[in-house]
């Protein structure tokens, strides 16, 4: 493999907008001014609204995650769980109870294929071409290719088969139809590709491989949550997947996570190490400074426990891994000072309000939908580099190793994963992690079941005057729900805080931008008409801005209420 090139960069100083920024879930527009080839200030602007927190109100809490997971079609499952477990923290507010082990094994089973579908998804679909120059493969050596490919992974690859795929793209190219590709900017050639054409085409038959694969790690989701996306197994005090207790059951799902185990272990995190090979320049750009996890994968008979969880919670600052702090929910606000809502005040999400007051697209003031959440006063970043850094700062026996593992394979030090190319490859990292583990949890759950045990749900009192707050380490990152009941038991304010928010958000009340507004300064840019870097940086934060800004008539700014008979 070759050396990182240098960093192409230009001599161009003004302003470069990006609308809409295209392979994200939801409406996203980026507007940054470079000077001298270089960003030096960013603004994220969420260019969508929703209300979903308005549309709960009045509602039976139950029925709260049959409307939040339709926030995004991508990982509708964690928002299900989300507003169960808020709902189960207002139940149980008053004690320790939790719902039958059972219910937290097939509530992280699902949720484990969940990251691994998700985490393939967004690196062969959404983020590859921001690397990968799928055009330049028509150069590649088949012969060159499937060596290429044999010493990276115990892969079974000929060079007749990327002969096959290169013609495949032969055709697809000269028909003029490139479907996902059109537009591309590396179509005509860019200065900040540098792959070889090899590890392009291994990269590009991987992509076409990958899209068979997700499906297979989609219907491992449904074999317990009863259908994907938008899954119907989720009930307060546990799950109603009865089926899921037969061994026939059990052994789908089994035979689908092994499809899905092989692919990542065989082909993403080999092709994922190969694309950052050619990209270790990148471990200098799109770093930011504070990171927050809630952990995730509780203990069974630890559900509401934040500490029983598998993955960790923690917060670190000023990258400072030595010194994580414990995680502490009082401290979360939220800021719209600089959104299209009405008010200046940071509230508690608990205390949160949705009353959309749009200025205008451009806007320098308030300028995004989207809210601006803080911990303790401080931006951080969410997701799975986040949850990284605060495994690998506590010794995680599982994340710690293969942290270990990738530095050492690219021959850089940790300082290299405050980065877009770390937070990449943190995203692998991730992956892989839980798909060694959901082999442990299914064993552990067959054990539990052979044992005689077969609850899987509690009964409950509607909770009245109550509230509680559901924590869900998404693929995404940090995701809570914040529920209010009144007297009657009916949602008195809900309010979604959404991975999304915390890392695309705009400033806050003190002006202190948002952790991808952060992360974009000091970025190069080789080609202002063509701004792949911006892509790369935010593309790596896997954002949905679907999730993050709940639909609103942009000519009248009315919001449009429906009555379903």
């Amino acid at each position: 493999m070759s050396e990182a090139i240098k960093t192409a960069q230009s001599n161009y100083t003004g302003p470069v907008v990006v609308d809409p920024l295209t392979r994200i879930e939801g409406h996203l527009r980026v507007e940054v001014e470079v000077e001298n080839g270089k960003i030096k200030e960013a603004r994220s602007c969420g260019t969508l609204f929703r209300g979903l927190e308005i549309i709960l109100k009045g509602r039976d809490p139950r029925d709260a995650q049959h409307f939040t997971q339709r926030t995004c079609g991508v990982c509708t499952y964690t928002h299900a769980l989300a507003s169960t477990r808020a709902l189960e923290d207002a139940i149980y507010s008053s004690g320790k109870k939790n719902i039958p082990a059972n219910a937290t094994h097939i509530r992280n089973l699902v949720l484990g294929m969940l990251f691994l579908h998700d985490h393939l998804v967004h690196f062969y679909h959404l983020h590859a071409l921001d690397f990968v120059d799928v055009t330049a493969a028509l150069q590649a050596d088949p012969a060159k290719a499937a060596k290429i490919a044999a010493s990276i992974s115990p892969r079974k690859v000929k060079t007749e088969d990327y002969q096959a795929v290169q013609a495949k793209l032969k055709t697809f190219v000269e028909s003029g139809q490139l479907g996902p590709f059109t537009n591309a900017y590396f179509l005509g050639g860019h200065p900040a590709y540098q792959l070889e054409p090899e590890v392009n085409l291994i990269a590009t038959a991987d992509y076409l491989q990958a899209l068979r694969v997700q499906v297979e790690a989609a219907r491992a989701m449904a074999v317990f949550g009863a259908k994907n996306p938008h899954v119907q197994f989720m009930v307060g005090g546990g799950v109603t997947s009865y089926e899921s207790l037969t061994p026939e059951r059990i052994k789908e799902f089994r035979t689908l996570y092994a499809k899905t185990r092989e692919f990542i272990e065989h082909y993403y995190i080999p092709d994922l190490l190969a694309v950052a090979e050619g990209y270790k320049n990148w471990a200098s750009f799109g770093g930011t400074r504070n990171f927050m996890a809630f952990g995730e994968f509780p203990a069974p008979n630890g559900e509401r426990d934040l500490n029983t969880r598998w993955f960790k919670p923690g917060v670190i600052y000023d990258r400072k891994i030595s010194a994580t702090q414990k995680f502490e929910p009082d401290k979360i606000m939220e800021h719209v000072r600089h959104s299209w809502y009405e008010g200046d005040q940071a509230k508690a999400p608990y205390d949160g309000e949705t009353r959309p007051a749009f200025t205008q697209m451009g806007d320098k003031d308030r300028y995004s939908w989207l809210k601006a959440p803080r911990y303790d006063n401080h931006a951080v970043e969410t997701g799975p580099l986040a949850q990284v850094l605060v495994d690998y700062s506590q010794n995680h026996k599982t994340v710690k190793p293969l942290v270990e593992l990738v530095l050492k394979k690219l021959s850089v030090g940790p300082e290299a994963l405050f980065s877009t190319l770390g937070r990449t490859a943190a995203r692998g990292i991730e992956t892989l992690a839980v798909a060694q583990q959901v082999e442990n949890w299914l064993n552990d759950y067959e054990a539990n079941l052979g044992k005689g045990d077969k609850k899987i749900v509690e009964d409950y009192e509607a909770p009245k005057n109550a509230k509680g707050v559901g924590f869900v380490n998404a693929p995404r990152g940090g995701l809570s729900h914040w529920l209010r009941t009144d007297e009657k038991g009916r949602i008195a304010n809900f309010q979604l805080v959404v991975p999304t928010t915390w890392n695309l958000g705009p400033r806050d009340g003190q002006n202190v931008p948002g952790a991808a507004e952060e992360a974009l300064v000091g970025t190069p840019v080789a080609d202002p008409k063509r701004p792949v870097e911006i892509l790369r940086t935010i593309h790596s934060f896997d954002p949905c801005i679907a999730c993050a800004v709940h639909v609103i008539d942009g000519q009248t700014n009315e919001v449009h209420k429906f009555k379903v008979l």
